[in-house]
């Protein structure tokens, strides 16, 4: 009977050790742009954005995926998040660490966000996270970036 108990208490251990690993390993969602949702975007910027306007972005390569653009307006000002969902984190790394060579001129690696992330040279910052990259693009206060970045990543 111990050995039962002990083998049930080695099973358990090991289902929660695995359902930790699928979780931080979920998919992202399908709608891509509700990984930063309005709300979170004013509160962070300390000004109204309306939810944001979807569309599709342009592949950084042939043969590499189309990747979203959300674009969220308050009054003339507009801010942008765009998203690109890779095959894999080894694509995704791959496909960073090319654009940052052709947009990585003056830029600043940034510590603390995602996997890896960047500001270019003007200060928009690019992150990684698994097989996710995406751009933040509209306000100049890279704290406030470096937040939202770390927001996003949190849900990948």
């Amino acid at each position: 009977m111990a050995k039962l108990n002990r083998l049930s208490l080695a099973i358990a251990l090991l289902l929660v050790a695995c359902s930790g690993e699928l979780a931080r390993a979920a998919e992202p969602p399908s709608d891509l742009c509700s990984l930063l949702p309005a709300a979170v975007l004013s509160k962070a910027l300390g000004q109204i954005y309306g939810a944001p306007t979807t569309t599709v972005a342009p592949r950084p390569f042939p043969n590499t995926n189309q990747g979203t653009d959300c674009t969220y307006k308050s009054g003339e000002h507009s801010f942008l998040f765009r998203v690109y969902v890779d095959p894999s984190a080894a694509a995704s790394a791959d496909l960073f660490a090319k654009l940052k060579s052709y947009f990585g001129t003056g830029s600043k690696d940034v510590s603390g966000v995602g996997d890896e992330a960047y500001l270019d040279k003007l200060g928009d910052l690019h992150v990684r996270k698994g097989k996710v990259r995406y751009f933040l693009s509209g306000s100049r206060d890279s704290k406030k970036l470096n937040d939202l970045a770390n927001g996003i990543a949190a849900q990948l």
